[in-house]
């Protein structure tokens, strides 16, 4: 089967050559290595161009929309591969990466997804070294469990993958796209989440491996998503997301459970009531406005997952096109 790795990139040279070299010392080669890369994002452009002719099977695809929903579907439809494995360009898959995710398609016809662990470094030096047995799962009343990052043991069937690390039969995906219903200026957070589960819902297998792992070392991002660094837009956008994806994916009496849990009870990162009664003693307003977000990206994450297809309005719309010269 051949495989194609897929990059979506922004702004982080550095971080992709790091990436691209990992890729030439894997057990298994890549029969395709396809970045997308935005096209006013010169810095990249010119770190390609460093990459030695005959290292990688390297092509690449430029994009003209901002976000990386766009990058990830312009580059689906312009992978050759059986087989589509997605990294992000902060990651350097490790050199049996490949090879364990094709033994998992080549032995289960069934399979239409394959992650494994994103080894997590903080800082760029310390690594995360936690153990989680539970992995990649949504709860009966719709709790996400993600743990990608902590997963030990052997290969499982899972319901969520992870965006660092996960790959596709092209075969699975073949009617999918990522959602372009998603919030975000860049990284437009859950669209794994909402990616993996909707290959799950059609009735495929998502294997998570901890075998099949990488590097991550998570670098800068351009958009109002800094990870650790709290941010209201960014904040309500991934509640959301969620949202979306998760009422996309329950059947309808676990609908009803998830948005009376979420509004109610809700997690550390989408307050619903008893999580701003366990927080408000500490941390005042700042709990309270944490509650009013949440609440509002469950609310409009809910009309625009009830909103008619053709009134929806797409953030899609890159455009493959030869690269800046």
């Amino acid at each position: 089967m051949n495989i194609t790795v897929l990059i979506p990139t922004y702004r982080r040279p550095q971080d992709l050559l790091r990436c691209l070299d990992a890729l030439t010392k894997q057990i298994r080669s890549p029969d395709e290595v396809l970045v997308v890369a935005r096209d006013s994002d010169r810095a990249t452009w010119d770190a390609i161009a460093t990459v030695e002719t005959g290292a990688l099977p390297i092509r690449t695809v430029s994009v003209t929309i901002p976000g990386q929903v766009a990058a990830l579907n312009t580059g689906i439809e312009a992978a050759k591969g059986d087989i589509i494995a997605i990294t992000d360009d902060d990651a350097a898959p490790r050199p049996h990466w490949l090879e364990r995710i094709a033994y998992h398609f080549e032995t289960d016809d069934a399979v239409g997804g394959v992650g494994g662990r994103d080894w997590l470094y903080v800082g760029g030096t310390d690594r995360d070294d936690g153990k989680s047995a539970v992995v990649g799962r949504v709860q009966w009343f719709g709790r996400v469990i993600g743990r990608h990052n902590l997963g030990f043991g052997e290969p499982r069937e899972v319901e969520i993958l992870k965006g660092a690390n996960m790959s596709y039969r092209k075969q699975a995906i073949a009617i999918a796209k990522f959602d372009t219903r998603l919030l975000g200026a860049g990284a437009q957070v859950h669209n794994d989440l909402a990616f993996s589960l909707g290959v799950k819902r059609r009735g495929w297998k998502l294997i998570y491996d901890p075998a099949a792992d990488i590097d991550h070392y998570q670098a800068q991002r351009f958009d109002e998503d800094q990870r650790d660094q709290f941010n209201e837009t960014a904040f309500f956008n991934a509640v959301h997301n969620e949202t979306i994806a998760l009422l996309d994916y329950l059947p309808m009496w676990r609908r009803i459970v998830f948005l009376i849990w979420a509004f109610l009870v809700g997690t550390r990162k989408a307050f619903g009531l008893v999580q701003w009664l366990r927080f408000f003693p500490k941390d005042g307003g700042f709990a309270s406005r944490k509650l009013w977000l949440s609440l509002k990206g469950r609310w409009e994450g809910f009309q625009t997952w009830r909103m008619p297809p053709g009134d929806r309005t797409p953030q899609e719309g890159a455009a493959i096109s030869v690269p800046p010269s």
